[in-house]
Order: structure tokens, then sequence, then C-alpha cells
């Protein structure tokens, strides 16, 4: 049987493919620059630039230097992940290189080649998302696409705009709508790009008694559109949501519909939600977008498709008036745009577009089950708001059927725990949380970096964390797995909260009880708080006090650090107002508040005498020779009236001192550091006052009781009492070292090295001595 004839592929394009390959390899593959090949590109030209200079540079080196920009600064930042590139993605870079290859074509076949492409993306696309009869504008701003509509509205509500101008807006003044919850911005680009006046903008607030909190008010809004057609005012479009850039919420665009046809408005629909409508199984409020005048669509984050254009569908019957819009072009290299995303959607095909959303879906779906059998986390508002039960149900089904999560950590303060308390902690209690909200959702998408989680502030919740996987899943790759662990690490997160929440106002109580220690109110920072030691100095102007606070603050700060504690011990935020802070991070359920606190109290004070002891050395050490010059001279005065003046001469006294020997009465002299004052060595040849020295050292005046393995500020058992005593200042890094008390046989054997030293001075001392043969062995023994 003969083989069906194969059919010649043009040879540009397969080299267009090949080198795309090869580019991809190079960009990926995380080779940086060798030292030689940036040798070879240094300036050898004053006047022309380096990388144009000879004959130019081959593709592999232009792609290196690409590379090395992309990856140079990835060993000091650590490395980045770059978004996950399929085979489709490829399709898709690989459309803006055939883009450019067709656009060298002639004239007449370049026209066919671009018409066809821009009839059956937009014939596709219509039907994806069951949008009949429509058009297609593709662009790069997914904002651009609105502002077309808009000009286009314009353009039907004032006949003779193209002529006349702005001269017609004067004496009736569009109004253009939107909902509170729109993303930050867009109606002020609108009005900037259309030279709308910013009054042209009205902000329709959210339902506050009934329904969504995120929701468009639409009694309110049919109130505004009266008011402003009254008033001589055109109401012109209307803004709504699919799906709300923070909640992923849906407006009830079916209400909405009804309006903007019974004002004659033109009505726009954005958002994530609309991305379900390839599925088979839609929600009824976002089944209603169909309905609406136009839509943007961004298949690009959905689909995983890199450097795709957004997407506007609109409906209108004028050819002319969306010419004039700017919607349509005539000019074949515009409608190149949708190349990309011509050659993506045949390569994913109706069953891998489905795959993907519906993939989207099911990873939300999942994440909010976990979550509601997790304590302290709040999904949903419905409880917090007097609903009627059809509303209820509505908000239930928009709330199940949207592929956005959000979350929210929040303590009941009726129920709180043994170890802390909540009481006093109502104020301000909306700040802290968000701060906590903020540090939650900063772990979760730092440590489970492939949920794609990040943190959205929402003007009546406050922070909360967002998992929006339909535009995250398909660049990170995310699969069941990442959401499992996600809601693992939720797991392990939410009672560091909870412990840290109830702890931070006992951690306050502990500080306004020392009078060293200042406690810094900073509803910011997710921890227990932040405190300042205050060193008890009087006697220095203020600048020198700012400088001496922050000397110790800084080094209080370094010696937490060292210690061996999981609190996390940081100077603040990178633009903190109060400076010279230390703020203490998250806490465990077993931290022992007053251990801690005492112990930023020692040593605090222990750095303040050091410094105290540094600043006063010169004058101390100065005083310390004079004195002991003045005993030096004194002892010597006394030992030549002892001994007499024949014992000073050389000669005659070595031979009186032979005959007659006489024990020297001059006594050694040792300076205190710490004390600045001159002390006798003679404790020190005695072996009583030696023994007594040597425990004094190695017994603390009161050493912190723990258990094998037990860490710094730690009670044995979560919920337990703790029993601890301050250690003194001169033995708390030692303390702070041990896990475990010393036992009796370890005490005994702690002597033996002990004994031996001791033995080993006297010896010393005795050897200086004449003594009789025969008698330094009774002598030792004795000693023994």
């Amino acid at each position: 049987m003969d083989k069906p004839p194969v059919k010649m592929m043009d040879p540009t394009l397969a080299e267009m493919g090949n080198h795309l390959s090869d580019a991809m390899k190079i960009l990926e593959s995380g080779k940086l620059e060798s030292e030689q090949g940036k040798e070879r590109r240094k300036l050898s030209w004053k006047d022309i630039p380096g990388p144009l200079q000879g004959d130019g540079q081959d593709v592999v080196s232009i792609l290196q230097l690409v590379q090395n920009l992309m990856h140079g600064d990835d060993d000091k930042q650590g490395h980045r992940r770059m978004q996950y590139v399929g085979e489709q993605g490829h399709m898709a870079l690989l459309g803006h290189s055939l883009a450019a290859y067709i656009s060298v074509l002639e004239r007449e076949r370049l026209r066919k080649l671009t018409t066809r492409i821009l009839s059956d993306t937009t014939l596709w696309l219509c039907r994806l998302f069951r949008y009949e009869n429509g058009s297609a504008y593709f662009h790069e701003d997914d904002r651009e696409g609105l502002v077309k509509v808009c000009r286009l509205a314009i353009n039907t509500h004032y006949e003779d705009y193209a002529t006349e101008g702005f001269t017609l807006l004067s004496s009736k003044h569009p109004v253009i709508y939107q909902s509170a919850a729109c993303r930050p911005g867009l109606g002020q680009h609108l009005c900037s790009q259309l030279g709308l006046p910013l009054s042209s903008l009205c902000i329709v607030p959210c339902n506050t008694m009934f329904g969504s909190l995120h929701q468009m008010d639409v009694a309110l809004l049919d109130k505004l559109i009266r008011d402003d057609r009254e008033s001589g005012k055109l109401p012109l479009l209307l803004i709504a949501n699919a799906g709300t850039p923070g909640a992923g919420h849906t407006d009830k665009l079916s209400r909405l519909k009804e309006l903007c046809v019974q004002y004659s408005m033109w009505l726009h629909v954005e958002g994530v939600n609309l991305a379900t409508l390839v599925l088979g199984q839609v929600s009824s409020t976002v089944t209603a977008a169909t309905k609406c005048d136009s839509m943007t669509l961004t298949p690009g984050p959905w689909l995983g498709l890199p450097a795709v254009p957004a997407v506007t569908l609109y409906r209108h019957e004028d050819p002319a008036l969306s010419l004039t819009a700017g919607l349509t072009s005539s000019q074949p290299v515009e409608k190149l745009r949708a190349l990309p995303l011509w050659l993506s959607l045949q390569y994913l095909g109706h069953d891998g577009i489905v795959q993907r959303i519906k993939h989207a879906s099911e990873l939300s779906q999942q994440l909010l089950e976990h979550l509601k059998t997790l304590a302290s986390i709040k999904t949903s508002d419905i409880l917090d708001s007097e609903v009627s039960l059809i509303e209820a149900l509505r908000m239930v089904e928009d709330e199940l059927n949207s592929p956005v999560v959000v979350f929210r950590f929040s303590q009941d303060n009726s129920t709180p725990s043994s170890g802390g308390s909540v009481e006093g902690y109502l104020t301000g209690e909306r700040d802290i949380l968000d701060a906590f909200n903020r540090w939650l959702g900063e772990q979760l998408a730092q440590q489970v970096a492939l949920s794609g989680v990040d943190v959205v502030e929402l003007e009546d919740e406050g922070t909360c964390v967002r998992f929006s996987p339909l535009m995250t899943a398909a660049a990170l790759g995310t699969q069941e797995n990442d959401v499992a662990a996600l809601v693992e690490k939720l797991g392990e997160m939410i009672p560091v909260l909870s412990c840290t929440l109830r702890f931070r106002q006992d951690f306050k109580d502990e500080v306004l009880q020392q009078a060293s220690l200042t406690y810094i109110e900073d509803q910011s920072w997710p921890g227990l708080g932040s405190v300042r030691f205050e060193p008890r100095i009087t006697d220095l102007d203020e600048d020198k006090r700012q400088q001496r606070v922050e000397k110790i603050n800084s080094d209080l700060l370094k010696r937490l650090m060292e210690l061996d504690t999981d609190l996390y011990f940081s100077d603040g935020p990178e633009f903190c107002e109060d400076k010279n802070c230390i703020f203490i991070g998250m806490a465990t359920e077993d931290l022992d508040v007053a251990e801690l606190v005492e112990t930023i109290v020692s040593i605090g004070r222990d750095i303040e005498e050091s410094g105290k002891l540094f600043e006063n050395m010169t004058e101390v050490v100065r005083r310390g020779i004079q004195e002991a010059e003045q005993q030096l001279l004194k002892a010597n005065e006394e030992k030549l009236m002892e001994e007499g003046v024949l014992r000073q001469i050389p000669l005659v006294g070595s031979v009186l001192n032979w005959f007659s020997p006489v024990q020297s009465s001059v006594k050694g002299r040792t300076f205190n550091l710490a004390e600045g004052c001159l002390d006798s060595t003679e404790p020190v040849y005695s072996i009583k006052a030696q023994m007594n020295k040597e425990a004094s050292l190695d017994s603390p005046k009161s050493v912190t009781k723990r258990f094998p393995g037990q860490k710094l500020f730690r009670r044995h058992g979560a919920g337990s009492d703790s029993v601890s005593d301050t250690s003194s200042v001169s033995q708390l890094d030692e303390s702070f070292r041990e896990t475990a008390p010393v036992q009796a046989s370890d005490a005994e054997e702690a002597e033996v090295p002990q004994e031996r030293h001791v033995h080993i001075e006297e010896e010393t001392v005795l050897s200086d001595q004449r003594v009789p043969e025969g008698q330094e062995t009774e002598s030792v023994d004795t000693l023994r």
C-alpha cells in the first residue's frame, strides 16, 4: 500500500521553529556567560557601543546576553522560579515570530491570511464563551478594550460626535458607572484616555445590608441613574464584574442588564469568573454575562499562554462606528495580534481548554472544602450579615462556583485558651489581624510557592489571603498535592497565630512592669510586640543619650539573636517610624512570657554596665596605676625598716640571708578592672580561699531549671506553669546554654580537676621556699 504523499513544509518556517526551540533551550538552561565571553565584549572603540562594534554578533551570543540579563542576579537574590512554559506556550511564542515573518508577504496574500486568522479566532472564542453573534478586538493592555467600547458607546449616543467632537458633550454630560469593587484606577484610566473629566465617573457602592459585600448595590444604582437623568446628564456605560479582582464575587448581572436596557446604557462585564463559561455546568449568575454588550477575556493566564493578547468580545450592528471607535482596523498587520492565540487554541483543542479551566475550578473547591474544617479561618461573610433565605442560597451558589477563594485568620475572643488572655485586646484588633494575615499570606506564598497564593486588601474584611488558580495554576503548574501542602502548612501556622495573638497582651503587661523597658505600640507588627531598653542615665544631653540608647539596643538585639530559642528577634520593618526598638516575632503555646521579659532586662542591664565600665576604663586604670605605685613605695619602705640597711647591700645581704634567713612580708597586688581597685594576691595562695572562690564561680546565683532538650523561654508542657528564676548577669550566657540540671555525680567528677589545679598551684608556691630534704614529700602528702 502506497504511503500518502507528504506535503513539504516551507524551509523558512521549519528553520524558524528550530531556532525558537534552540533559543528556549539557551534561555532556560540557566548557564551564565563565561569570563572569556565578557572579555571579548570589552569596549575597544570609544564612540561605538560595545555590542554594535565590529561585524556584529551571532544568534547564540545575543541569546546568551539575554539569558545573562534574565538570570544575572539569581546568585545574589536567590533563584527565582520562572513561569512554566509548556508546549502550548511555545506555540504562543512561535506566533510572534510568525507574525513578523507573515508581515513581509505580498499585500493581497497578507490580507487573505490575516482575515482568515481573525475570523477563525473570533468564531472560536464566541463559541467557547457562549457569546453569540459577537465580534472580537485583540489588545495588549487589558483595559484598552473597555476604552474602545466606551468610545463606541459615545459615537452611538452622540451621532455628530465624529464631526463636532467634545462640544456635544457640554450640553449633556456622559456618565460612566462602575462598582466600588472594580480594580483600582480603572475608571480614572478610562476618563484619561477618553478626555473626560473625573466628574463623568460615578462610583456605585456595594451592598451594605443585603447580599454580598462585594456586589454592586442595584437599588442604589437605579437611584443614581434617575438622579443623573433628572439633572440633564446621559447615563452612558456600566462596568460590572463577573468575579471582582479582590474576592471573586459576581454582580447581579441579570438585574443590571434590565437596568441598562431600561435606560439605554451599554453594559460591559469583566472578571476571572468569565473563564467558567467554557465549562458544561455554569452558575446562573455568570451565564447572565453572555447577554451583555461587551466582555473582556484574558485567556493568557487562564490557559498558561505567555504574551497572548486580551480579547474584548462585543456586539454592534454598525461596522462603520466600530471602525471609528478603533475596534476594527483596515491594516492587515493589526489583525496579526490574534496569531499567537490562533495557534495556541488549535494546539490545545476544546478538551485541553476545558480541562485547564476545570482543573483550576477543582483546585478552588478542594481548598474551600478543607478551609471550612479549620478553626479560626473565615471564608465567607454570610453569617456576618442579615440576609433572606433566597439571598443566602444565591451567595452560597456564587461562592461554590467561584474559582477565587479568599480566606482570613480571625481569632474568636470568646474562647481564650489557657496561658494567655484577650482582655483589653479589642482596641486596634482590626489592624493587628491585618498584620497577622499579611504575615500568613507572605509565609504561605514563600513556603508553598506553587500554590500561587497572594495577599489582597479588601475594604470591609481587611487583609486576606487569596487563592486564584485560574490566574496562576497554568503558569505555575499547581496540582492537588500543592493544595494539600498549602492546607497542611496553614494548619501548622494557625496555632502559632492564635498563641501569639493571646500572648500579646501578656507581653505588654510584663513589659509595663519593668522600669527599664518601654513598650512600643505597633499594631502593624506581626508578632508579640516591640520594646526598647532605656538605660539609667540622666547626666547626658539628648544627642548623647540617643546614641547610648541606640548602641545598647543594637547590642541587645545581637545578644538575643544568639540565644538558643525559636523566637525571632528583629529591628523591625524597613520603614518603621520607631527606631532603636527590638521586635519579637511569633510565639508558641509553651512560651514563658515572664522569662522572656526578664531575660531582655537582664541582658540589657549587663550591656549597660559593660558600657559604663568601658567608658570609665581610662580613668580607672590611671587611678589604679597611681595607687599601685604608692603601695609599692610604701611596701619598699616597710621592707627597709624591717630588714635593715645591711641586707640591702648586694654582697653583705646575701651572706646575712644565708646565715639568718628572713621571710619577706611584701605582698602581691592584683588590679580588679570590674571594681576599679587593688586587691591582695594573698587569697590566691590560700587553699581555703581558692576552694571557696572556685565553688562560687561554678555555682551561679540562680539558674533556670530546664529539662533535657528544652530551649529558652519554653515551659515544660503546654499550659503548665513555668518555674524559672532570673539568672545573674555575670553567668547569663552560660546558664542559657545549659539544657539540663547538673547531677550530683557530675558535680563530684567536676571536683577532681579542681583539686588537681589547687594542688599544682600549692606545689608552685611551696617550691619557691627552701624546704629541707625529705620533708617535701611529707608536706605534699599532708596537703592531699
